[in-house]
């Protein structure tokens, strides 16, 4: 199947999910189902680098952040259709992406890990003390109720929805492209022997640079509409932990080797917090995410997907 065809195909199950929402008539599933996507462009971005890669970044929660502050920069300034913003954001953390991972690459293992969080710090630092785009105050980011759009009006929710929606099918389609393009052999060579891969000529410095580029630039755009979702944003919830520790968590959960491990965790994950925070609180989702990783890790190492790759390769008993 090539990756036009499966665009098509991921484009009809969004709308069947569309369609199925619609039918329901919840409006918190818009807010539940926004998040999740949301969760699975980021874990997706993260794979692009920690995945196919193998380095592990702990600089989600800047990148969100960044993209998220880019909205809140146009706000002020100009404000813009929430597409362009998204397209703006990418442009921005791809850049930044390209100039970590510049300045770190040349780190390996846990020393990469700890220059990516040193990062995800200090562009919080910055935005704390940027009275510009409200500082540690936050910023009020007003939106209408609804939307006109072809002559009819269409909850801004709903609009948020599916905007995030296209952007899990474009992330989606991308890293199924790139796991079956030379660039995604190029990453494997990484991923299982760095050394080797650059005896034998591999450009390892270019790919990983693409790799942040490309990972970077689709965080940024995850982040671009939350303003717009949450309409109060400040530093602590654009740079929380929580994206860091999910966008890790999902894909070792699902899977790292393949595109479908980043969905099939984030789906899972995502969830299982949306449930605890309707049934008991918000307070529990990193609880949530450290029993299914420790559940994960003995059950299946290699996530859900490597575990089902192991049972029908050994076949029926």
């Amino acid at each position: 199947m090539n990756t036009l065809s499966f665009s098509a195909i991921a484009t009809a199950v969004g709308l069947a999910v569309l369609a199925f929402a619609q039918w329901l008539g919840l409006d918190y599933f818009y807010f539940a189902g926004y998040t999740i996507l949301q969760f699975i462009v980021l874990a997706t971005a993260w794979n692009i680098l920690g995945g196919y890669c193998g380095y592990v970044n702990f600089g989600t929660a800047a990148f969100f952040g960044l993209g998220a502050y880019t909205t809140v920069f146009m706000y002020k300034l100009y404000p813009l259709p929430i597409p362009l913003l998204m397209l703006m954001s990418a442009v921005v953390c791809g850049i930044v992406g390209f100039g970590m991972g510049y300045l770190t690459l040349r780190l390996r293992g846990a020393f990469f890990s700890i220059a990516t969080l040193a990062m995800a710090v200090v562009v919080q630092t910055l935005v704390i003390n940027w009275d510009f785009v409200g500082g540690s105050r936050g910023a009020y980011i007003l939106h209408p109720e609804n939307l006109e759009f072809a002559g009819l009006k269409v909850n801004y929710i709903v609009y948020l929805f599916v905007l995030m929606l296209i952007l899990a099918v474009v992330a989606l389609a991308s890293a199924r492209a790139i796991e079956r393009s030379q660039l995604g052999f190029g990453f494997a060579t990484i991923r299982d022997d760095e050394l080797a891969a650059e005896a034998c000529g591999v450009p390892t410095l270019r790919l990983k640079l693409i790799a942040t580029t490309l990972s970077g630039a689709f965080m940024g755009m995850a982040g671009a509409p939350f303003p717009y979702y949450i309409g109060y944003l400040q530093p602590q919830s654009a740079f929380a932990l929580d994206y860091a520790v999910n966008s890790i968590a999902m894909p070792m959960i699902g899977g790292t080797t393949s595109w479908v491990g980043p969905l099939v965790g984030a789906v899972l994950l995502g969830s299982a917090q949306q449930y605890a925070t309707v049934t008991i609180s918000s307070a529990v989702n990193l609880l949530i995410v450290g029993l299914m990783l420790v559940a994960f890790v003995i059950i299946a190492p290699n996530g859900l997907i490597g575990l089902v790759q192991k049972r029908l390769r050994r076949g029926p008993p």
